[in-house]
């Protein structure tokens, strides 16, 4: 694999894989958050002043697609974006949009692009052979192009047409890695290759069952494991706590279980929250209580981490080198639950300034973040949250194997 900035590129059709997946308002259609475009700039940009003809593809959503390349274009077109990219670049970038990934169309607009031109694709899930991996429909995507490099971290645990399959169609000096992807890998390497110690890790969300896999490789790389959001609930239940109506997964009691005795017999300190802010109801204006986790009335729920856990969660993370956080600690959607998710992003952030390398990956996580305005004060934000948990579970991903 060459890097980014040994390969030749200069008036060179350069096939860029992006990940402009970005969410929109469902009823205008516009962009509401728009870090993936910027995070993407970099290499975009590389590309432009290096005299590449930049060809951007991307998936958008999860259009019904049709053989013929038909969908709702209106709902899951890139038009949006190709209207909204123009804000990010000086005026005299020349961008360009083609209702369409493939065909006569796309050919003759890439024949008439010059040097520094920029020409974005439109939703390659509009064919179903994106998703299939179809071989015939990667080598029609590859002919389009010279150079293939891609920036899709977020896409690149599929084994997808135009994430993996592709790149097989290019060898090692004309095909690389673009600076996001490369700054991703590189951060998930500061978790996975000697982690400064002592390494904390909290994890978050609604189910064990979504985790699994995380949370057992986790336990093989970590010295302190935390453990909070409606996934808890299940440990507590577990170990015999009466846990009211918390969300539980009864089928997953003995995986709870064995998840405790190897953390006790590898020495990892598990961290689960001591208490909770309860409710009688699943919403913002419920009548709340703090209880003890595994002491939960009958006719309550836990929605949050209690006051004490937030404290001890707080001063573990506090004494970490390294840290990854995926996954809130409640409903923080909800003013009144989002107490302890706040206080674990002050926490993270805290550790940070003093020192220690912080990854936040995964969607709800990364957007309390940003809910909170922290986002810019850890050491790396994933733009990527499935991605980066299949790493950290299996240690490598397809489309980055592919590439080399």
């Amino acid at each position: 694999m060459a890097n980014i900035e040994d390969l030749v590129v200069e008036n060179k059709r350069v096939l860029l894989r992006v990940d402009f997946n970005v969410p929109v308002d469902k009823e205008s259609g516009e962009i509401t958050d728009d870090t993936r475009l910027r995070a993407a700039l970099p290499t975009i940009e590389f590309l432009r002043k290096k005299g590449a003809k930049v060809i951007m593809m991307s998936h958008f959503g999860r259009p019904k697609a049709k053989e013929d390349g038909t969908a709702d274009r209106s709902k899951y077109g890139l038009q949006n974006v190709a209207y909204y990219l123009p804000n990010l670049f000086d005026k005299y970038a020349n961008i360009f949009f083609v209702e369409d990934c493939i065909g006569e169309e796309v050919e003759e607009m890439i024949a008439d692009m010059e040097a520094g031109d920029m020409l974005l694709l439109d939703n390659t899930r509009f064919y179903p052979e994106e998703e299939k991996g179809n071989a015939e429909f990667a080598a029609k995507l590859a002919a389009l192009g010279d150079v293939y490099i891609n920036d899709a971290f977020g896409a690149a645990h599929r084994e997808h047409a135009s994430t993996a399959v592709i790149a097989r169609h290019f060898d090692s000096q004309h095909k690389a890695f673009g600076f996001l992807m490369r700054q991703e890998l590189e951060s998930a390497n500061k978790l996975l290759i000697e982690p400064a110690r002592p390494f904390v890790a909290i994890v978050g969300g609604a189910k064990v069952s979504d985790k699994i896999l995380l949370l057992e490789s986790l336990l093989d790389k970590v010295d302190t494991l935390v453990v909070g959001g409606g996934m808890a609930y299940t440990f507590f239940k577990a170990q015999g706590g009466e846990i009211g109506k918390s969300l539980v997964e009864n089928d997953k009691l003995d995986l709870a279980l064995t998840l405790i005795a190897k953390a006790k017999a590898k020495n990892i300190k598990l961290l689960l929250p001591i208490d909770s802010v309860a409710a009688n109801a699943f919403s913002n204006e419920a009548e709340l209580e703090t209880v003890r986790s595994a002491q939960i009335p009958a006719n309550l729920m836990g929605l949050d981490i209690g006051d004490i856990a937030a404290a001890e969660f707080s001063a573990a993370i506090l004494t970490a080198k390294t840290i990854f956080w995926n996954g809130p600690m409640g409903v923080f959607e909800m003013e009144n639950f989002a107490n302890g998710t706040n206080a674990v992003a002050q926490a993270v952030v805290e550790a940070t300034n003093n020192g220690a390398f912080s990854l936040v990956g995964g969607g709800d996580s990364v957007a309390a973040l940003h809910q909170l305005g922290k986002a810019e004060q850890v050491s790396f934000v994933s733009t990527g949250g499935g991605a980066m948990l299949e790493l950290i579970e299996n240690g490598s991903l397809v489309g980055v194997q592919a590439i080399g």
